[in-house]
């Protein structure tokens, strides 16, 4: 269900400027439910310019354009358009009784072909078979990274599938009537710009100028998330990489994107001219053997030097990625693997982080009971649209920021944390494994359903019993050491009241709250 308001508004001052204009032309159609061709429902040139508003702000939204095809949301049908059809259901015919997303389904089921076929049937098949997402499956599905984006996953499909037709861009027609939540939102979410609100709280601790000693006491040990300024000051990699840089140096190199694998140079002219609910994420565990000059041009913070999986050697798991992302993109909720602690450091651009405690779940996420698999919202905007505001009343609230270039944020084990980049972004993520989580990390390698939790490595079962024998053979007697401390620390806190019932001040009753 569409829960923000101002959209609709929006549209509904936008349409009683056209119903002024096109009253007859409504009048006709709601008289004759039978669907004439696609081709005669094309705007005029005059209204076209009408619908095509750059950009669009009301109630703190900022949109970046119309929506295409002229979809609306469902709303706007019962309070806005009184007494108009919905072209939706009269182009579907019987089934109609579908939900919006079980329609997209079953026409996932189709190849390129018939989809193009299916679109010329009826104006409400053609704005499903037009449906963005449809296309980009098939483009991945065929062509895997081997295409140019060619401004919309439609038109990529075609120019590579058929490279000598020629086509001076693609026509899109506006389909009046045409009303429908859930493609509204999807559309809504891939050009809804970050509202302010969501922005302005930053409520992490930040630091400068921080010795390992009392980054390890105040934040480590803790479990504390921070942000740490100026720790990347002598990285090569700050002064670099650019795009015009990575391109030099990496522009033919296939890395990890999304579900498929795509040259560097290739990737960038996708997130040049993307618009998209959810943007394809460069995300590569492999960049430093695929460029080895990278891997010379940055070194993990002093912070982060003691990497205890290191001791595996190649047999470890996966731990560190080069990140990039236009703006839109990034990680919706999780936990990072293997109960690993991570830092994030941004080169260029810059993050919006949203981060839960170990013991609070984010509203909108629904974790299995073995914590094997996540739900989450479609999209990291639709959670922003329809959960965030939930946190504002939270106790418990969540630690948030905006991460800068040059700037680190340390992620403590089990933290659940989003990401969304608020501009075309470059980054470096590491997980690692030290003293302070050393035995969170076995607990989690050695629980019963491993094999679906362990990630980053072909021997998820094996894995628990190869690490515990290295680090007993390269540090003897620390994890019988960390045990023991562990003991003494459990003990010691059984006698204390816990954190939130000594956060409520005993006079006042007034919540205190700090991370």
């Amino acid at each position: 269900m569409l829960r923000h308001k101002m959209p609709n508004s929006l549209l509904a001052s936008r349409n009683r400027r056209r119903r002024s204009k096109s009253k007859s032309k409504r009048q006709k159609l709601i008289e004759n439910q039978r669907e004439p061709q696609c081709q005669e429902t094309a705007l005029t040139e005059e209204e076209e310019e009408e619908e095509e508003e750059e950009e669009d702000e009301g109630n703190g939204f900022k949109l970046k354009t119309s929506a295409k095809h002229g979809v609306q949301p469902l709303g706007n049908l019962y309070f806005v358009n009184k007494g108009a059809v919905n072209v939706r259901n009269t182009g579907l015919g019987n089934l109609q009784v579908l939900t919006d997303e079980l329609v997209l389904e079953i026409l996932a089921l189709l190849d390129a072909a018939h989809l193009g076929v299916l679109s010329t049937v009826t104006k409400s098949l053609y704005v499903f078979a037009n449906h963005e997402p449809l296309w980009r499956n098939l483009v991945l599905e065929e062509l895997k990274g081997d295409f140019l984006f060619a401004g919309s996953w439609k038109a990529t499909y075609v120019s590579a599938s058929h490279p000598k037709f020629q086509s001076s861009g693609e026509s899109v027609l506006k389909i009046r009537d045409f009303y429908s939540d859930y493609l509204f939102q999807s559309w809504l979410c891939a050009n809804l710009e970050m509202k302010r609100e969501w922005l302005e709280r930053d409520n992490i601790s930040r630091v400068r100028g921080l010795s390992v000693e009392e980054f390890i006491t105040n934040f480590e040990e803790p479990n504390k998330p921070v942000l740490l300024e100026g720790c990347l000051d002598d990285w090569g990699a700050v002064k670099k990489w650019t795009k015009e840089y990575l391109s030099d140096v990496a522009g033919d190199v296939e890395f990890a994107v999304g579900p498929v694998e795509m040259k560097l140079e290739n990737y960038f002219k996708y997130s040049d001219g993307v618009s998209e609910e959810r943007p394809l994420y460069l995300f590569d565990p492999k960049f430093t053997e695929k460029v080895p000059v990278l891997d010379s041009e940055y070194e993990a913070p002093v912070y982060f030097r003691e990497d205890l999986f290191s001791v595996l050697g190649n047999e470890r798991p996966d731990y560190r990625w080069i990140i990039i992302g236009p703006s839109g993109s990034g990680s919706s909720f999780h936990i990072d693997p293997n109960s690993t602690s991570a830092w994030n450091a941004v080169i260029t651009g810059s993050k919006k982080w949203v981060l839960f405690p170990p013991d609070v779940v984010p509203p909108g996420v629904h974790p299995s009971p073995d914590g094997a698999e996540v739900a989450c919202p479609v999209s990291i905007m639709e959670w922003f649209m329809n959960f965030y505001g939930d946190t504002r009343s939270w106790k418990k609230r969540p630690v948030e920021c905006v991460c800068k270039a040059g700037e680190v944020v340390f992620v403590p084990n089990g933290w659940w944390h989003l990401v969304i980049n608020l501009e075309e972004s470059i980054a470096i993520t590491q997980n690692y494994v030290s003293r302070r989580n050393l035995l969170n990390v076995l607990g989690f390698l050695k629980k019963p359903n491993a094999k679906e939790l362990v990630s980053g490595t072909n021997d998820r079962e094996n894995l628990h019993d190869k690490f515990k024998k290295a680090i007993e053979e390269a540090y003897p007697g620390t994890i019988q050491e960390l045990e023991k401390k562990a003991e003494e620390q459990r003990i010691a806190e059984e006698q204390k009241v816990t954190f939130w019932d000594a956060a409520t001040d005993s006079k006042s009753g007034a919540f205190k709250f700090s991370f």
